[in-house]
């Protein structure tokens, strides 16, 4: 049988819309010689064929075109711009004192246009005293569906990296423990790469994130996540085992920051595996 025989319809319409289809195509083929003339060239060209008066099509085209339709307001929620959304999570980012703050500051944002279409807000996961701190890129299909940062078979693959240097998420022991989370809390849809302007509207609380947890190494994973932390034009192959700093006037002492290739990334490209095997060691040998 046929497996998508065995799917409801439910299942095949997420299917589509996880793997990015926005648009849906009728199954009768369309006739384009006989479509309806929607402008008054058009109408003139098919009358001079057809030998009709212009004035015969007018009906249609009154009914084949319609002004757009203003953009509709639900729940109160305006979109705002780029800047100005920025400025906001920047206003409701440096008002946040706790993880608590943080946390419920972000869950009440509505700034973000992702996340309209996520299901979940992924914040955290992880011990937030760890000495360890993991900021990824977002979230994808796997973490949306569990509200967990690094979920799914890029999870599995950051565990069984960090277990083979005596790290572990889930760790009683603050000292091997980790904390992880993301860049932007929100999915992209179809598990696109996130915009600049998702990204700097994000990025306010991402680094108010890493002030709170001042931890002792943050790593970030992946080149969009570097860019914007370290606010640099250099791709992650470059900046990939090399010792940085994270500084903030809200931090006294700068956090150690070693960039990494995200585990997505190393599902992708298994042959890279061994520089994440050397940053790894980097890593464990300065802790």
């Amino acid at each position: 049988m046929n497996q998508s025989m065995s799917l409801t319809t439910k299942e095949i319409l997420e299917w589509h819309i996880d793997i990015g289809v926005d648009e849906c195509i009728d199954d009768t083929p369309a006739n384009k010689l006989n479509s309806v003339p929607t402008s008054m060239a058009d109408v003139l060209e098919a009358s001079k064929k057809q030998q009709t008066k212009p004035i015969a099509h007018t009906d249609k085209i009154a009914q084949a075109y319609q002004s757009p339709a203003a953009p509709k307001q639900e729940d109160g929620f305006i979109p705002l711009g780029t800047a100005e959304a920025a400025q906001d999570a920047l206003r409701a980012a440096a008002a946040c004192e706790t993880l608590q703050d943080l946390e419920k500051a972000i869950r009440a944002f509505e700034g973000c246009p992702l996340k309209r279409t996520a299901k979940s807000t992924v914040f955290q996961d992880g011990d937030p005293s760890a000495r360890i701190m993991v900021i990824g890129e977002c979230p994808g299909v796997d973490e949306d569906n569990t509200g967990t940062p690094f979920s799914g078979q890029a999870g599995l693959l950051l565990d069984k990296m960090f277990a083979a240097i005596g790290y572990d998420r889930a760790s009683e022991d603050s000292a091997k423990a980790l904390y992880l989370t993301n860049l932007v809390y929100w999915r992209p849809p179809g598990n696109r790469v996130p915009t600049d302007s998702e990204i700097e509207i994000c990025r306010p609380f991402a680094l108010r994130h890493i002030e709170i947890i001042n931890p002792e190494v943050l790593v970030i994973m992946g080149g969009v996540t570097a860019k914007s932390i370290l606010k640099t034009g250099h791709g992650i192959t470059r900046l990939r085992g090399k010792w940085t700093e994270f500084k903030t006037d809200a931090i006294d002492k700068p956090v150690k920051t070693l960039p990494m290739l995200h585990p997505e990334f190393l599902l992708k490209s298994p042959d890279r595996k061994k520089y994440a095997w050397q940053d790894l060691q980097l890593l464990r040998d300065s802790l």
